[in-house]
């Protein structure tokens, strides 16, 4: 069912770990040729462009693409108690962490008449997009919506595919949770045709927005490759992963579980597990025959778990096993060993670390207070997870007196011309003229 890849004795550079653990292929070049068409459509079109977009890739088309408020009240009326319930903790957990997360002007005093502020901007709007594919995912409603209201951005839109089982709407469920949250601005557009309409905006129908972010399908991905500048984006994000590092204190029942979790996103999610335990790794393939057999979606699961893209690692010890991980960068990393959290604090590259047997990434999706929108394809030893910080724009404030102006000015004029600027010297000797 799940490959084995054997490194014992084999201490390789990031660039050769990487070659031996593979990925799922994203072919997001390939993407992005089949989407310039719709990426246009939506740039000189009208709503109706919409409409015949909403029809061709979902099946159905809304009655406007923009979903009425009472669409949005209407759902969370009708939402399970339950479910809200469960929502509201998430939301709870959510916001609190991200309120940590908030940051404070800072001014420095160079000298004495000079300062240098750093200010922190929010973004004017954002555009949030919420997948609406194989899965409802109103936790990532959760993910998006919470960072950017911390970050204090003035103005939020949601989009999430049209739905035939909901006349045309989004899933009632990420209706709702939108409700919640106070986002009345929702469209009823998936793909890239959401990524388009948020980049371009359109008259009478949604304002251009300055950032996009929230993850999607291979179309998504190009759409914001080939978008990327028009707007901010937060990343491409490609097929979903995890990755294990556990030595024989792990139960390879929890271990299973969690490669099993991980492989229900998708046919091409990748879940791999790191160990240093012959006997872990035989024990956790025995349990995935009876596991993946009993749960829901076990032909999706079992295409993930066979796939290229997941196997069983074998390493020579933990500390192997540390520099395998650091090198495979996993959107998703537990550390299931005898001194999880000593093991933990040598992580350098992964987008979220799960500590301990109950720290599972379940529990990061959804209410464990951390952010699931995280860097895959190995992005994760450049790139963080989203935060507050995601949707603010750091901007220095420069203010100098007269007398502090004079002494650095010598200083700024031997530098221009050293540079071969001579202008920008003059631009400070014109100030010393005036005086």
């Amino acid at each position: 069912m799940i490959r084995r890849v054997d490194l014992r004795g084999k201490h390789l550079s990031k660039a050769e770990y990487n070659r031996l653990i593979p990925r799922a292929a994203l072919d997001v070049a390939t993407a992005m040729d089949k989407i310039e068409p719709i990426l246009q459509q939506v740039k000189n079109g009208r709503e109706s462009d919409l409409l015949d977009l909403a029809l061709r890739f979902d099946g159905i088309a809304p009655q406007t693409i923009s979903v009425p408020r009472d669409e949005l009240t209407n759902a969370l009326a009708e939402l399970d108690p339950k479910v809200r319930e469960s929502l509201e903790v998430a939301i709870q957990r959510v916001r609190l962490v991200h309120q940590a997360q908030i940051r404070s002007d800072k001014t420095t005093t160079v000298e004495d008449g000079a300062t240098v502020t750093e200010r922190w901007i929010p973004v004017d709007r954002v555009g949030l997009y919420v997948p609406g594919g194989r899965a409802v995912y109103p936790s990532s409603v959760i993910m998006n919506v919470i960072p950017a209201q911390i970050a204090k951005v003035p103005s939020i839109a949601v989009a999430s595919p049209p739905q035939k089982d909901n006349g045309g709407w989004p899933n009632k469920v990420i209706l709702a949770t939108c409700e919640l949250l106070g986002i009345h601005e929702v469209y009823a557009i998936g793909g890239a045709q959401a990524i388009a309409l948020f980049a371009y905006g359109m008259e009478g129908v949604c304002e251009k927005a300055d950032l996009v972010t929230g993850p999607g399908n291979i179309y998504v991905a190009a759409a914001k490759r080939a978008l990327r500048g028009l707007i901010g984006i937060d990343s491409e994000a490609g097929p979903t992963e995890i990755a294990i590092l556990a030595d024989n204190s792990a139960k390879a029942s929890d271990v299973a579980s969690d490669l099993i979790s991980q492989a229900e996103h998708d046919v091409i999610a990748a879940s791999v597990l790191v160990t240093d335990s012959l006997e872990l790794a035989e024990e956790v393939e025995a349990e995935l025959k009876i596991k993946v057999a009993k749960t829901k979606h076990s032909e999706r699961i079992m295409t993930a778990l066979s796939g290229a893209q997941s196997a069983i690692v074998l390493v020579d010890d933990v500390q192997h096993g540390l520099e395998v991980v650091n090198a495979y960068a996993a959107e998703h990393l537990e550390i299931q060993t005898k001194n999880a959290r000593l093991d933990a604090a040598q992580i350098r590259n992964a987008g979220a670390v799960f500590i301990g047997r109950f720290a599972p990434v379940s529990l990061g999706d959804y209410a464990a207070g951390s952010n699931h929108v995280l860097p895959t394809g190995g992005c994760a030893c450049h790139s963080s997870g989203l935060s507050v910080q995601s949707f603010l724009r750091g901007l220095h404030f420069v203010e100098y007196d007269q007398n502090t102006f004079k002494s650095i000015a010598d200083t700024v004029v031997t530098l221009a011309n050293a540079e071969d600027l001579p202008a920008h010297g003059e631009a400070i000797l014109a100030r010393l003229e005036d005086e």
